[in-house]
């Protein structure tokens, strides 16, 4: 597994934030049952990077916490043998690794978040993490069905990881 991790966002945090995603990674990587090495890049940025980013790709002009950008496309979430998957199958040529996508996550609202949600930072950030790997894994919240399906993936990886509210 490579995680490809950049701090552009200056906030520290009281744990070691690409230690805890690499284990969140694996963690979710392990949970859909990825058949392959992975590959991600992670990078936490500040509030105007985000809406920037946000704006450029989303068309929407606000700042957000955390945004993903798959390469993989899957006719079901997590399904490594349909075959939009196979037709959108990148693999590093250096490692042989799955190319996934990358992770935008937010540090500024990280913490804002925590705080008005009540839990630690720590939470905060696994969860986000949890939830965009999700995203480059196929699933999606857009109707209720996936949404519910998503938010209970979170739930058990989130409990697996042993990160309560």
């Amino acid at each position: 597994m490579t995680i490809y991790f950049e701090d552009e966002s200056g906030i520290s945090f009281g744990f070691n934030p690409e230690e805890k995603a690499e284990e969140v990674i694996a963690s979710v990587r392990d949970h859909v049952e990825c058949p392959y090495d992975i590959e991600v890049s992670v990078t936490l940025v500040d509030t105007d990077t985000i809406c920037q980013v946000n704006s450029q790709f989303r068309q929407t002009e606000k700042v957000t916490d955390v945004l993903s950008f798959p390469m993989m496309e899957y006719d079901c979430p997590g399904d490594f043998s349909g075959q939009a998957f196979l037709d959108s199958l990148s693999l590093s040529p250096d490692t042989q690794e799955l190319v996934l996508g990358d992770i935008l996550l937010c540090s500024e609202v990280v913490r804002a978040q925590a705080e008005e949600y009540g839990h630690s930072e720590l939470r905060e950030f696994c969860f986000l993490i949890v939830h965009s790997m999700l995203h480059l894994f196929g699933y999606d919240h857009m109707e209720e069905e996936e949404r519910r399906e998503m938010e209970e993936e979170q739930r058990k990886i989130m409990n697996r990881l042993g990160i309560k509210r």
